[in-house]
Formats: C-alpha cells, sequence, structure tokens
C-alpha cells in the first residue's frame, strides 16, 4: 500500500511532455497508483533535457515521472486498445493531453470512455477551450505564454517582450488539474458519479494574468488602463547591494517606516508621497527610486541584518544553484540523494507540504519506457501468451529492468 490522502485512486494516465505529467506525478506522490501509458517512441520529454546516464531518461523526465509505472501500448492495434480498456474499467481517472479531436478519432471521447467506467472521472488537457475558434489549434507552453498577454507583460516591464524561462503555462495548469481531479473525487463520494472536465490552457493562463492586470479597466465604463503598475515598474527587481542582490518587499505602514528607519531616512514617514499605502501605491515609481539607492552602501548580509531587525520582508537574491545552498532548505532536508533503479543516485526535492495523516511510504523512481507493460497486462488478465504475441506485434514492448 502506498499510503498517503490519495491511497488506493487508480490514475490512468495518457499524458505526456510537462503539462499532463505534472499533474499525475502530484496524484502519485500523495498516494495515487499512476499507470503510464506510452506510445512506442515514449513521452518526448523523455528526450529534451540535454545529457543523461540512459538515452530516454533526462532529468526533466525523471523529476516528472517518479512514483509511476510506464506500460508500452499501440492503440492502433486492436489488442492495444483492448488492453487499454481493460485499464479503463478498475480506473478511477484518466487524464490526457492532446486535443479533443484526437481523442475522439481513437474512440477515447468521454462518452466512449464511460461505456467503459460511467463512474471514472475524464479529464483532458487542451490548448484551447472547445467554444471558441481556436478550438483545435495544437499548443505549447511558449505559445500559450504568448497569447495570453504574459510575454507582454516583460515588454511593458522592460521594453522587450520575453518567456517566463520556465514552462510556468504548462505548471499552472498541471496544479489547476490536480485541484479539478480531487474535486471530482470528493463529488463522486457524494454521488456515485463519474465527471469529465476539460482544463484549456489559453482560458486559464489568461485569467491567471488577468487577475492582477485587468487593474482598471476592471470597471465599467474603465477608470484607466490595464497593468498593476507596482509590478510593471523597471525598478521592481532585486536591489543591487555592496556585493549582491537583495530581495525584498514592504507593503504595509509598518514595514514602510521600518525600511526608512534601517536605511536611514525616518523623515521619509512625513513626506506625504510615502506616508500611507494610498499614498506609497499613487508614487511607486518615487517610493522605488528612494528605496533601491539605498542599497549600494551596504553588503547583501549587513542589509538582511539590519532588516530583520526593523521587521522588514527581506531574503537573499538566489541563484539556481545558490538556492540549492539554501541554509532553511538544508535545515529541513529539502533536497534528497535518491538512488535511481537505473540511472543510479539521482538528487530530488520532498512534498513541500505536510499531511496529519502521512504521505507516501515508498519512493520509486521515474520508469523506463515500457518497464512494467508485463507487470501491468498480468495483473489485468492477459497471460504470457497473449502479451508474447502483443510484443511480436508491437502492440507493446517489454521494457523490464534487466
Amino acid at each position: 500500500m502506498s499510503g498517503g490522502p490519495l491511497e488506493g485512486v487508480r490514475v490512468v494516465d495518457l499524458t505526456s511532455v510537462v503539462v499532463g505529467p505534472l499533474c499525475t506525478q502530484i496524484l502519485a506522490d500523495h498516494g495515487a497508483e499512476i499507470i503510464k501509458v506510452e506510445n512506442k517512441t515514449g513521452d518526448l520529454i523523455r528526450f529534451m533535457n540535454g545529457k543523461s546516464v540512459t538515452t530516454g531518461m533526462g532529468a526533466k523526465f525523471l523529476h516528472l515521472n517518479r512514483n509511476k509505472r510506464s506500460v508500452v501500448l499501440d492503440l492502433k492495434q486492436a489488442s492495444g486498445m483492448q488492453a487499454l480498456h481493460r485499464l479503463l474499467e478498475k480506473a478511477d481517472v484518466m487524464v490526457w493531453n492532446v486535443r479533443p479531436a484526437a481523442m475522439a478519432r481513437l474512440g477515447l471521447a468521454y462518452e466512449d470512455v464511460c461505456k467503459i467506467n460511467p463512474k471514472i472521472i475524464y479529464c483532458g488537457l487542451y490548448g484551447f477551450g472547445q467554444d471558441g475558434r481556436y478550438r483545435d489549434k495544437p499548443a505549447y507552453d511558449t505559445i500559450i505564454q504568448g497569447a495570453c498577454g504574459l510575454a507582454a507583460l516583460h515588454q511593458r516591464a522592460s521594453g522587450e517582450p520575453r518567456y517566463v524561462p520556465m514552462v510556468v503555462a504548462d505548471k499552472v495548469v498541471g496544479m489547476t488539474a490536480v485541484q479539478m481531479i480531487t474535486m471530482a473525487l470528493y463529488r463522486r463520494t457524494q454521488t456515485g458519479e463519474g465527471s469529465s472536465i476539460g482544463i484549456p490552457m489559453f482560458e486559464n493562463l489568461v485569467k491567471f494574468v488577468l487577475e492582477e492586470h485587468m487593474y482598471l479597466q476592471t470597471f465599467q465604463p474603465p477608470l484607466g488602463g490595464t497593468g498593476d503598475p507596482r509590478l510593471l515598474d523597471p525598478q521592481t527587481k532585486p536591489i543591487p547591494t555592496k556585493d549582491g542582490h537583495i530581495c525584498i518587499s514592504a507593503n504595509t505602514n509598518g514595514q514602510a517606516f521600518g525600511l526608512f528607519d534601517a536605511i536611514g531616512r525616518p523623515e521619509l514617514k512625513e513626506d506625504p508621497r510615502l506616508s500611507n499605502v494610498q499614498a506609497r501605491f499613487a508614487n511607486v515609481s518615487y517610493y522605488l527610486e528612494v528605496r533601491n539607492a539605498a542599497f549600494h552602501a551596504k553588503t547583501t548580509a549587513e542589509w538582511l541584518e539590519l532588516l530583520e531587525r526593523h521587521d522588514v520582508p527581506a531574503m537573499p537574491y538566489h541563484t539556481l544553484e545558490s538556492v540549492m545552498e539554501d541554509p532553511h532548505l538544508v535545515d529541513a532536508g529539502f533536497f534528497k540523494t535518491k538512488t535511481h533503479q537505473s540511472e543510479g543516485e539521482i538528487r530530488e526535492m520532498r512534498l513541500p507540504n505536510v499531511w496529519s495523516c502521512g504521505t507516501r511510504k515508498e519512493w520509486s523512481g521515474a520508469p523506463k519506457l515500457g518497464q512494467h507493460s508485463v507487470e501491468i497486462l498480468r495483473e489485468y488478465g492477459f497471460d504470457d501468451a497473449a502479451i508474447e504475441q502483443m510484443v511480436a506485434a508491437g502492440a507493446t514492448i517489454d521494457g523490464q529492468l534487466k
């Protein structure tokens, strides 16, 4: 038994790359049984992450696919589709992330899957909602970042349109899918009914961006333009110090006044442009200019000590390398070295959140392509002769570790 709040939940995972695998990885980390169904070439993300110890086992794939089992099924072959149907008969959840039209062509639309298992939670993640003209367009993270206005925020702040250099759209939508699936599972405990869930990337990211940046266009008629001026001011960034950078946010009167004391400018408390929250918001560029100008005089460590004394929120500016040595994370044992069954020692991150009911007991590294094909097919009623026929026909592969 896995342990964790989702122990006993069976998930058939037809996803690839990031958005879907992140969703099912979170479900797996919290105890769900994940059967990752791959085609013969495997999840694309296996090969999109530079060097690896073993071909098809890239670093990003390892982080997004732990605690899962992999079965290869060619769904264009009758035996492959028959095997998938058997998996779906006993599944609680099915997750997929291709265009809905492709699922319909495979005979895996919701109405098809309902005939196999009427209580299933059927969750699709795709680029665009199905009630608009973009319904059939393909999408990746950068496509969505550009289309939803996220890249334009960089242009407003710095003069150049840029993507966020991480797959933020995929991650937001993957985490949204976890929320929707767990809500649907709860609803099923109340009603006994399955659900179909559609999660479009475009609409979710437009909402994600505009919750802050619709700004004065929220009102009808509009009271002004779009864009939160505090966040779009070019001075809203890590502040240079004598030996590096520091990250500060002083929003309440107590925090701002503590900041003014720390930088040796207590008279700013009486400046009508800075004396209260509304004034500082209205004069945000001036506030940031005054704030930032003071920090060249001391080192980051000196400022952190002084700001803590004045109860001003501040943290060191970390690089990707230095954050892995952060003393708080070291105290918490956040990074763990695990022994992967094929890749040797790898660095993992523990679950950030804690449960009074406990979390998943065992850890298993991300699977090699088809590593569990034979094991899973046997569990679902295929005898050795049938499995051998499927292997010979290319409907599956035997990827067991030797």
